[in-house]
């Protein structure tokens, strides 16, 4: 039912009347976040500035069982961020400062609105490093990489969101704050209560505080492209190069759809006659990164590459780069609606995913491109689509379900770095298991009893 006027009343004093949006023409942008075919209009929008308005906005909707679904920047691409009926929206954008930088710690103290480039840029500022880089880095938030776990380019050298969080302030859906972790490397007392809302989809509270660690820069990097006549070659030279011992900080892969649309889109001069390209990037000490820069080279014509291009420069190496990092953008002027997926397979099954979904795509009659972080196993299959068409939406539905069955059947997972959400809730039991599920929703209870937060994200 519509929010009642008291309410919304209430909710301005909380966070001043002109932080409260309520008409349907401003509404309808929250109405979404990034995964396609997915909407819902919210009851209002607040926009929160401290913590303890937070506090007070969910003491607010605890008490009058209002259900709230807390927003960042809206770059989510499994419907985590979509409002549920009639909810209260809790945008933290405006919560965005750089409260500390500890250089002597190696740490970093941000608000859940400051976005992932910011944080970085920050870092870098001060000859430090923040490795994550969630393709939506630019606009992406903190607080939304961590209720997410976000991953990115970077993930197979120096991993994901979760293991650069050594603390979280956190807002229970009651409105009592708790402070999980500390400054500490060593941290052994008690249970790991922030890794429990580290991906936690905004269903367990709100985060207000991230401290973050950060890690010394590294002093040299260089990139390289290599093309290939079949993809099981690419995916060959993948397993070489981590047998090698060599683990580069980017390994990620593009197939010939998204290759075409990449060079249309971006104009970067890629080969356009192979059927896979590898975007290998290394970093650290200048003689490591030229010795295994020169490896991996070696490698790749080992397993019949066509050519390999390295960068000559810094600014060679960003434009190589940005093939990969532009691979979404390009995909979506195809169609009218482009859906992007994540399954995640051990990297010794790759080539066999890649296959299933070009297989996959043939069989439904759809157009697929698929590209990734080969590196560590994370597919991206990218449905290339229109959602009026409901009979190929259906065959969409379809296609996805046979490729989640056949990630878990190669023992891998239903998601690596999207999250579950709305979109992919129906496959979480099968890949968890009764026992697993079971606990996750006692969880949940124990610490939302009244239902108020994210209701239906994850489980229902």
């Amino acid at each position: 039912m519509p929010l009642a006027s008291n309410f919304v009343e209430r909710l301005r004093a909380i966070v001043g009347n002109g932080n409260v949006l309520t008409a349907q023409e401003d509404l309808i942008c929250y109405s979404f976040d990034g995964t396609a075919a997915i909407q819902q209009m919210p009851g209002c929008v607040a926009f929160v500035g401290t913590a303890q308005e937070v506090v007070r906005l969910l003491q607010l909707a605890n008490e009058t069982k209002v259900a709230v679904v807390t927003r960042g920047s809206g770059t989510g691409l499994s419907g985590g961020s979509v409002p549920s009926r009639d909810c209260v929206v809790l945008c933290t954008v405006k919560m965005d400062k750089i409260l500390e930088v500890d250089r002597a710690n190696l740490t970093m103290l941000v608000e859940p609105g400051a976005t992932t480039v910011t944080i970085a840029d920050a870092a870098n500022a001060v000859g430090l490093f923040y490795p994550p880089d969630p393709g939506s880095m630019k606009i992406s938030t903190i607080g939304g990489n961590v209720a997410e776990n976000s991953g990115g380019l970077r993930g197979l050298k120096y991993g994901v969101t979760r293991n650069y969080i050594m603390g979280l302030e956190v807002v229970l859906p009651t409105g009592e704050v708790m402070w999980l972790g500390n400054k500490c490397v060593k941290d052994v007392a008690g249970y790991s209560m922030k890794d429990l809302f580290i991906g936690s989809e905004g269903t367990l509270g709100v985060i207000t505080k991230v401290l973050l660690r950060l890690i010394p820069k590294p002093v040299a990097k260089k990139t390289m492209v290599a093309t290939f006549a079949q993809m099981d070659h690419a995916a060959e030279a993948v397993s070489a190069i981590i047998a090698a011992h060599i683990i580069p900080c980017t390994l990620e892969f593009l197939d010939r759809i998204t290759i075409h649309c990449v060079e249309d889109y971006a104009k970067i001069g890629l080969p356009l006659d192979c059927e896979a390209l590898l975007l290998m990037e290394t970093d650290g000490h200048p003689a490591v990164v030229a010795e295994e820069a020169a490896q991996m080279e070696t490698i790749c014509r080992e397993c019949g590459c066509l050519e390999v291009r390295v960068a000559k420069d810094e600014a060679e190496g960003v434009k190589l780069a940005s093939a990969r990092r532009s691979a979404f953008s390009a995909l979506a002027r195809v169609s009218p609606t482009t859906i992007l997926e994540d399954a995640t397979v051990p990297r010794s099954e790759l080539a066999k995913m890649i296959r299933f979904v070009e297989a996959i795509a043939r069989k439904y009659r759809l157009k697929i491109g698929t590209f990734g972080h080969m590196g560590d196993g994370n597919l991206h299959p990218t449905f290339l689509t229109d959602e009026r068409n409901k009979d190929e939406m259906h065959r969409v539905e379809e296609a996805f379900k046979e490729i989640f069955d056949e990630a878990i059947r190669l023992g891998g997972t239903i998601t690596g770095e999207h999250g579950v959400g709305l979109a992919k809730k129906t496959f979480l039991p099968k890949f968890l298991g009764d026992v697993q599920m079971r606990v996750m929703r006692e969880l949940r209870r124990a610490l939302d009893p009244n239902g108020i937060l994210n209701p239906g994200k994850m489980f229902d």
